[in-house]
Parts: C-alpha cells; sequence; structure tokens
C-alpha cells in the first residue's frame, strides 16, 4: 500500500476507509474514525477522508434505529468527531432525524463545521435491505469542495441509479463519491463496476466507490472498494475481505477536471477463493462479535463437517477450536480415521464422545411407547439429537459457540434433524450448495492438505442407519442442485424446469420438499449468505400456506 504523502503534482488525495465496524456500537465506531482520519491526515497525508455508509451505526442497525436513545448517541457521536478532528475533511454515514422522517444521511465534517450533508435518495427494499421501514428517501443533489474541488456525494444504491450521479455532475461535481455498505454474494463485484461504468459513461466523472468490510449475522461486506477514471478503468483497487486505509491521488487534468492517478491494484480472487474468504470473515465475525470463546464442531468424517473445520480454523486459529467425534454402531471406521486426520491436520483439540449410552438409554424409555413398531427415521433422529446435546453441554461450559454442518442443498429439502444437526448457534455454509463444497474443500486443499482425499471421494452419509447414503433418501447432488438453484434462486416453476430437461416427477417432489420444511429452516440457526437468494433475511415464506398444493396442482 502506498503509505507516503502526496505527490506535489497531486491537488487532492483521498482516503478509502474500509473498515469493519460494530452494529450499534457507536461510541467505538465514532473512536474508530476519530483513529482512521487521524492516521490518514498524519501518516498519510490525505485532504478527505471517506468512510462507508451508516458508518456510525453499522450496517444494517434494523429496528435499533426505531429506539429514540440511538439517534441521541449518534448526534454525540458526531458531535466528538466535530470537537476531536481538524485539518483533514471526514465524510461519514450516519442517521438522521429532521422533521419530515428519518434519513439514511452523511456529513462531510472540517474544522468542527459540518459543510454539507447528503441524503439517500433510492432506498433498497428487496433481498436483504427494508430500508423503507427505517428511512424517508432524500431530494435534491449534495456538491461541496473539498480543498477546492467540488465533490458529489451519494449513498450505495444511488450509484445504481442515473439521476443523484447526473444532478451532481449537473451542478458542477468534478468528482463523485459513492459511500456502501454492499454485501457480498458471488458475482458482485462485476455487477457493482458495471453499474458505476454506466455513471461515469451519463457524467464524464471519475467514481470513488468506498465499501464496508466485516461480517454483521448472515451478511458480508467485502470491501473491495475501488476508483475508475473517466474512461471507467480502475486506477485503484483495495483488496477484498481486509480492512485498511487506502489513498487515492487526483491531479488536475486539462479543462480542470480530476484525474485518478494509478494506485494500489489488488488483484481480484476466483469465485470459489472470494466464497471461502466470504465463509471466514463471516464466522470470524460472528463469534468475536459476539463475544465467544471459540467454536466447537461435531466432526463426523464426512466433507460438510471437514470444511467446517478448516472454516473455522482459518477464522479464529486452531487453538479456539474443538472438534468432536460421536460415533454410533453406524459409523464406519474410515469416518472416524478421516475425522482424526483432519483434526490432526488442522491442529485442533479433539475428543471422541460416543452416544451410544444415551442412545440406548434414550432407546429403552421409549420402548413401551414404542412397542410394536418398526424401527424408521424416528430412532435416526434420536442418534442427531444426543449428538445435539454433546455439543451444546460444551458449549454451555466452555462459552464456545457451536457451529452447525449442514449445507444448502440439505437445508433446503430438510434433510436434517431439528434439535440435532441444527442444533447451534452459527451455520457457516447453510448457503452453499453441496457441489459447491466439494470445489471449496478442493480449494482450501490448494492452500495446505487438510482434508483426506477419501473425503472428498466417497459417497456421502449420515451413517444413522446401515450401509446409509445420502442417494438413498435424495437425487444426486449433480441433479439436485441445479433444480434447487432454478426453484429458489430464481423462483422458476415446476412447468419451467421441465421444460428445462429436468424429469417432471423428480421436480415435483424436490419442490414439495422444499415447500414442506419452511417449518425446519425457520428454526436453524443463521449463516453467511454467499448467493442471491439465501433462507432467512432474503427468502420469507410463510410456514402455513396453501400455496404448494396449488402449484403442484392438488
Amino acid at each position: 500500500m502506498n503509505t507516503g504523502r502526496r505527490p506535489d503534482h497531486a491537488v487532492l488525495r483521498l482516503v478509502m476507509a474500509q473498515i469493519d465496524l460494530l452494529v450499534g456500537d457507536i461510541t467505538a465506531n465514532s473512536a474508530r474514525v476519530i483513529e482512521s482520519a487521524q492516521r490518514a491526515r498524519d501518516e498519510l497525508g490525505a485532504d478527505l477522508i471517506v468512510f462507508p455508509e451508516l458508518t456510525l451505526t453499522g450496517y444494517p442497525p434494523e429496528d435499533l434505529l426505531l429506539r429514540p436513545g440511538l439517534q441521541l448517541l449518534v448526534d454525540a457521536a458526531l458531535d466528538r468527531i466535530r470537537a476531536q478532528l481538524g485539518g483533514i475533511h471526514v465524510l461519514v454515514g450516519h442517521p438522521e432525524q429532521a422533521s419530515e422522517g428519518r434519513f439514511n444521511a452523511a456529513s462531510l465534517i472540517f474544522e468542527g463545521e459540518i459543510l454539507a450533508r447528503c441524503r439517500k435518495h433510492h432506498l433498497p427494499n428487496y433481498s436483504v435491505f427494508d430500508e423503507k421501514r427505517y428511512f424517508v428517501p432524500g431530494e435534491g443533489f449534495c456538491v461541496a469542495e473539498v480543498a477546492g474541488v467540488p465533490v458529489g456525494v451519494s449513498i450505495c444504491e444511488d450509484i445504481w441509479m442515473p439521476e443523484p450521479a447526473r444532478a451532481a455532475a449537473d451542478a458542477g461535481a468534478k468528482l463523485l463519491i459513492n459511500m456502501n455498505a454492499s454485501p457480498f454474494h458471488t458475482g458482485k463485484s462485476d455487477e457493482r463496476e458495471a453499474a458505476v461504468c454506466k455513471r461515469i459513461e451519463e457524467t464524464g466523472c471519475p467514481v470513488v466507490y468506498v465499501n464496508l468490510v466485516g461480517g454483521q449475522d448472515e451478511l458480508v461486506f467485502d470491501g473491495e472498494s475501488f476508483v475508475l477514471d473517466r474512461t471507467g478503468a480502475t486506477s485503484v483497487r483495495a483488496p477484498a475481505f481486509k480492512e485498511g486505509l487506502y489513498p487515492v491521488d487526483f491531479e488536475i487534468a486539462d479543462g480542470g477536471e480530476l484525474k485518478p492517478l494509478s494506485g494500489d491494484l489488488a488483484a481480484r480472487i476466483d469465485e470459489v477463493a472470494s466464497v471461502y474468504q466470504a465463509l471466514v470473515l463471516g464466522v470470524r465475525g460472528y463469534i468475536e462479535k459476539n463475544g465467544f470463546s471459540g467454536a466447537v464442531i461435531g466432526l463426523s468424517g464426512g466433507i460438510d463437517s471437514a470444511l467446517v473445520l478448516a472454516i473455522a480454523v482459518d477464522a479464529i486459529g486452531a487453538e479456539r477450536v474443538q472438534a468432536v467425534m460421536m460415533p454410533s454402531r453406524y459409523t464406519a471406521d474410515m469416518s472416524k480415521e478421516d475425522a482424526r486426520a483432519e483434526a490432526q491436520a488442522l491442529g485442533v483439540d479433539y475428543r471422541e464422545i460416543s452416544i451410544e449410552q444415551p442412545f440406548e438409554a434414550f432407546l429403552d424409555v421409549l420402548s413401551n411407547a414404542f412397542a410394536g413398531t418398526e424401527a424408521d427415521t424416528t430412532e435416526e433422529n434420536i442418534q442427531a439429537r444426543c449428538r445435539g446435546v454433546i455439543l451444546m453441554a460444551l458449549s454451555n461450559k466452555q462459552g464456545r459457540l457451536v457451529l452447525t454442518t449442514g449445507n444448502k442443498s440439505e437445508m433446503s429439502v430438510g434433510y436434517a434433524t431439528l434439535y440435532g444437526d441444527m442444533a447451534g448457534g452459527f451455520a457457516p455454509i447453510k448457503d452453499v450448495p453441496k457441489l459447491l463444497v466439494y470445489r471449496l474443500s478442493e480449494y482450501r486443499n490448494s492452500l495446505t492438505l487438510v482434508i483426506p482425499q477419501r473425503v472428498l471421494e466417497r459417497p456421502p452419509s449420515a451413517e444413522l442407519a446401515p450401509d446409509q447414503k445420502d442417494e438413498d433418501s435424495l437425487p444426486p447432488y449433480a441433479l439436485l442442485d441445479p433444480i434447487l438453484e432454478g426453484y429458489i434462486e430464481q423462483d422458476m416453476s415446476i412447468q419451467a424446469l421441465v421444460a428445462k430437461g429436468f424429469d417432471e416427477a423428480i421436480v415435483r417432489r424436490i419442490a414439495t420438499l422444499v415447500g414442506r420444511n419452511e417449518y425446519k429452516r425457520r428454526q436453524a440457526p443463521p449463516g453467511v449468505r454467499i448467493t442471491q437468494r439465501a433462507f432467512g433475511r432474503d427468502r420469507r415464506y410463510p410456514i402455513t400456506s396453501g400455496f404448494l398444493s396449488a402449484q403442484l396442482g392438488d
């Protein structure tokens, strides 16, 4: 990173503050603003530092915004920033309570004064966003001078629409700055840069795009802030998933236009690597920000738990992770061997705790109630629930967070046990389809070998019955995952999926499983969102509904 003072020929040095904030901790967030601005001024020679959207509250603050005391804390934080910072312009995001309502706003502060205030125009109300619940839209444009340069300011969604950027350029802005809390999903980086290029084509102004970084419940913010020049070429790009202060130098070109000078250009990472880093950052954020001492994971010898173990170790370190193998009468020797090998490769605390005694005790207690019935999934689920009790006991005793290991394919069709393998505090791979689990595991092995090859090759099994395989209950994942992607993420109908060539009976069966298991998903722990349609904030379906029967024609 370029850490020197700006060169003589640059008229403006701007610093992009790509930082990780804690939602609701306004005092700590404002302290980060002050410390970052002082560093940008004293170490980097900056004229201006730009922070992400809703800096002071963090994003998304959700119903904290409805508490009157929150705005009092925000106003006090703004007063501290004004009082303690001088010699640098500071652009900071925050909620603003005005007579017209509550706004998603930003203030440009210099020498104790608020030089300008920008209000967000376009309030996203789709996918994971519900800003219309909390804010009213702003109007007009925001242009202010920084070191003699007219700068237009907009907030997040406003850069996706033409009007705010065009209004700022028409008012004389030579540089457009966009403050963001833009969450990650696969392909999002390309979408952002494409949207910004459109604004450049329409206005002729270079754009600075500053994004939040860090994990916040289901959401992960990947940073990757960037600057595009008047041709749409990238001048500076901050790394993805990494905090930092990233300087950008501008010089005056012919006609008074601003030209960003080429600076640090972080390499773009591919889809699988970016998903893995998002999962690591999401797990780290959830554990650290909620004050858990570490993580505990039920290690089965299968690929899902092996991947979750690697993610946890990369997130918080091996010394804070405990892996527990809980064998039953159905657990294969190779599963025990592979689980032990995974734990040893990653250097975590590992132990085996058999579930045979509690399982037998439950069967004994229920023997009269079960008399005259055949063994079925009931007995399988009892085994999973024995494991859940053990993991939660370890969690309570040690203050560690239980990480569940179910993937999106399983969660979609209900191939999971309530209060069993679904018991836990956070579900790192709940939005990761099974086929992607394999790709992520291979990617992690390309860094260091931590997952035995036969775990990648053997047929997946819950090992809750003799010789059990996932495909005894489910279609092959190579068939299941594409159907689920179409049905869940793209809202395709049964008829549309059949028209694409999928067998109608299989599609109808999968749609039935997805619909009937909404009640399970509603009780699942949160997990990292990496697709455009994750269960939870993204997909809010009623549990009790007649839609399934209607679409199946029953």
